[in-house]
């Protein structure tokens, strides 16, 4: 017979943050969710109160919190966490027997997009049915169009020649389609991160050149990560062509690339009921306008897009092969400094894989 845990190892494995707080708000306990949350540990929290590290707009909930009589579930609320904007999930309970006391739990409303629910596979697959049965007749087009440039003079190549550009320029839309709805997921491997970097920065000054400054700040002790190199460098190239095209048009563009272990408290994401740490952050940063305040929930979705002629595809896709490879995506704005940062976190090569 095994022994069976206790409430404190079971709260202490929860994916999302748990604290106990006393009748004064301090910070007495929580969980390892929760110092990811705030960034800090619990060392560090203990004895703190909790509204100088959870800053709250909304004075119904801070009221809700200094009564501490009555249970309550607010979803969607806008908190200064760690020292970010963002959107938590927050219930609220006052603890049997103990007058003053609170339990709360938070929630990123991010971590809805860790798994696909069959609502968003749809969305996804039905876009790739679309492009299969498109491309069929897309090649028969282009194939006509090469049949009548050669019968025509040569004076009117020209509008074949556009018909041939703008059916490649479809199907490679169709092909990004395809692969958003492809369930094909490619196996992990351990894989050198700033190698991964350095070559999707090459990808990119090939065609024709950066054209952007961009500063490295790498840590060169981080160990291997364990992903799909082919994906992690797609991932990267979507990510930094999109940064460098979103600060192209400023007085002095200016993007940064970061890599850094992250200590302490570690991010964690589940799949398939497994939970997997997320210690590699690669941070991408620059100085562009941002992304529309109403685009910013939805930026991941398909068909989702800032760009005037962008077709929003790119960053779904980038989505996707994150998930897939156990990882985790999310965008920042830091309104103070005018910077935008695109954030991945990724899981690390398991030891006996290491070299």
């Amino acid at each position: 017979m095994t022994n069976t845990p206790d409430l404190r190892a079971m709260i202490k494995s929860l994916v999302f943050g748990a604290v106990l707080v006393d009748p004064n708000l301090t910070i007495v306990d929580c969980n390892p969710a929760a110092e990811t949350m705030f960034g800090q540990s619990l060392r560090r929290l203990s004895g703190r109160n909790l509204l100088d590290h959870l800053r709250i707009a909304d004075h119904r909930i801070v009221e809700a919190l200094e009564l501490a009589d009555a249970q309550l579930i607010a979803r969607q609320l806008e908190v200064e966490l760690a020292g970010h904007l963002q959107e938590i999930n927050l219930t609220i309970s006052p603890i049997a027997d103990h007058p003053g006391w609170l339990a709360l739990t938070l929630s990123d409303t991010k971590d809805d997009e860790l798994a696909d629910s069959p609502k968003d596979q749809a969305n996804i697959k039905a876009p790739a049915v679309l492009a299969h049965e498109i491309k069929n007749p897309l090649a028969g087009i282009r194939g006509a169009s090469q049949l009548l440039r050669r019968r025509i003079d040569p004076e009117h190549h020209e509008l074949t020649d556009l018909i041939a550009n703008e059916v490649d320029r479809v199907s490679s839309l169709l092909d990004r389609m395809q692969k958003l709805g492809s369930e094909r997921v490619d196996e992990p491997e351990e894989c050198n991160l700033h190698e991964a970097i350095h070559h999707a920065v090459r990808v990119l000054t090939s065609a024709d050149g950066f054209g952007v400054d961009m500063a490295e700040e790498f840590d060169p002790s981080l160990p291997p990560v364990f992903v799909s190199r082919d994906a992690l460098v797609q991932v990267l190239i979507n990510l930094l062509s999109n940064a460098r095209d979103a600060c192209s048009e400023q007085p002095e563009p200016k993007m940064t690339i970061r890599t850094r272990f992250v200590s302490g408290p570690i991010l964690s994401a589940i799949r398939l009921g497994r939970r997997t740490r997320l210690p590699i952050e690669v941070r991408i940063t620059d100085n562009g306008v941002g992304v529309e305040p109403e685009l910013r929930d939805h930026i991941f979705e398909p068909f989702v897009s800032s760009k005037p002629k962008g077709q929003g595809l790119g960053l779904a896709l980038v989505a996707k092969l994150v998930r897939e490879m156990d990882g985790r995506i999310a965008y920042e704005r830091e309104a103070q400094n005018d910077l935008t940062h695109f954030k991945l976190h990724l899981p690390l090569a398991p030891k006996d894989t290491a070299a």
